[in-house]
């Protein structure tokens, strides 16, 4: 290596020592002003340029014999290594349960009484409120009068046709006065029952929107509100490209950013229907609700396991190449020496899915082999390389 470099100062002295004379000789020709001196000299510059350069190849090819690891690219590699890989979709969804319920009242007439407040338990079948009749109440004491009285004409006259005393006629009419008066009897208690608002299921009452007094319409008026915090769920739109891998009992875990806790659950149901609209399917996951601090309408993000595989080979997404036919492509190390050197190889593969900054790779990389990773952009297949992992 000293005597290259020695060779090379030398050389610099020659090359500046005559170029101080050659300018002084270019000087002079071109003060003769005469065409043909001044053509000749160039063509002697020309032989001279040549020759120069013919010398600096060859020391260039002496300096890379001897000093081969100055232009060996440094990287660092990584080592496929064979791991389970859970693919997860991410999605956001809203929480809600089938226990919140608008109470609208089933009869017309005025509110006289509210029985509940906001924030009172009640059990289903409870009454919570009461409408005004509108005199239902006597008309259902008159027909009872007269129920009554059929019903017991009736009962007479079966004795006495039983003992082959009276006319079928008079038996027959009074059975069917009897069940005429009987039925109407049961529609007017179904009329009045109407009249009282009652828990369609055990869970708090949330909100009274409709004060004592006021006038309701039956299928119209907000009486209030009742909601159950036990059987909680969540309902998100899942793409329908999905629908093969997003099934039911699929595990998911549950992330409520508000309030800073997840949970790990399963999909309860996936829906059999694609909306054309947006081209997703429906699914539930349900949600217990131990601690009662999980609200209907809450948001929460879903990561839902739609792919598993227990044997994946999974690399960085950054050192991947494209070639110009569009296929994916890595460098790894082969023939790696005591020295960690080794030849780069240019391996085509095929990838699969992604999670965060990895990708799975299907296809060109086998377990244990050397991947290129610092470095992957500049080196080239079958160069010489040395691996300097940390």
């Amino acid at each position: 290596m000293k005597h290259i470099y020695s060779l090379l100062i030398v050389t610099l002295l020659l090359v500046s020592c005559g170029g101080e004379n050659k300018r002084n000789s270019v000087e002079r020709v071109l003060e003769s002003n005469n065409l043909e001196t001044i053509r000749q000299k160039r063509s002697e510059l020309v032989d001279e340029q040549q020759a120069v350069q013919e010398k600096i190849k060859r020391l260039d090819q002496a300096i890379s014999k001897i000093d081969t690891i100055k232009h060996v690219p440094l990287i660092t590699t990584l080592t496929a290594k064979e791991e389970v890989f859970n693919h997860v979709l991410e999605i956001q969804g809203n929480v809600t349960t089938k226990n919140l319920l608008v109470i609208t009242p089933e009869y017309n007439g005025i509110l006289t009484n509210v029985y509940v407040k906001e924030g009172q338990k009640v059990a289903k079948g409870q009454t919570l409120a009461k409408i005004d009749d509108g005199g239902l109440s006597q008309q259902l004491a008159q027909l009872q009068i007269e129920a009554d009285l059929a019903k017991t004409t009736y009962e007479r006259q079966k004795r006495l046709w039983d003992q082959n005393i009276g006319s079928e006629i008079k038996y027959l009419q009074a059975k069917s006065t009897y069940e005429a008066q009987s039925e109407a009897v049961n529609q007017l208690k179904q009329q009045i029952a109407k009249t009282t608002v009652k828990a369609p299921f055990t869970g708090t009452i949330d909100d009274v929107i409709t004060e004592q007094g006021s006038v309701v319409a039956a299928g119209q008026t907000q009486l209030m509100r009742i909601v159950s915090l036990k059987d909680m769920y969540i309902e998100t739109d899942i793409p329908e490209r999905y629908i093969t891998d997003v099934t039911r009992g699929k595990q998911v875990k549950v992330e409520f950013p508000v309030l800073g806790k997840s949970i790990d659950t399963e999909i309860r149901q996936a829906g059999d229907f694609i909306n054309p609209a947006n081209r997703t399917f429906k699914v539930e996951v349900a949600i217990p609700n131990n601690e009662k601090n999980i609200k209907p309408n809450l948001t929460a993000k879903l990561k839902i396991n739609d792919y598993t595989n227990e044997n994946a080979i999974l690399i960085p997404q950054s050192i991947i190449s494209e070639n110009a036919e569009g296929e994916q492509y890595v460098y790894v190390v082969n023939e790696k020496n005591a020295n960690d050197e080794g030849v780069a190889e240019r391996v085509i593969i095929k990838t699969g899915k992604t999670q965060g900054d990895v990708i799975e790779v299907l296809e060109g990389i086998d377990n244990d082999v050397e991947i290129v990773q610092e470095g992957a952009r500049s080196v080239k297949d079958g160069q010489t390389v040395k691996v300097i992992n940390y």
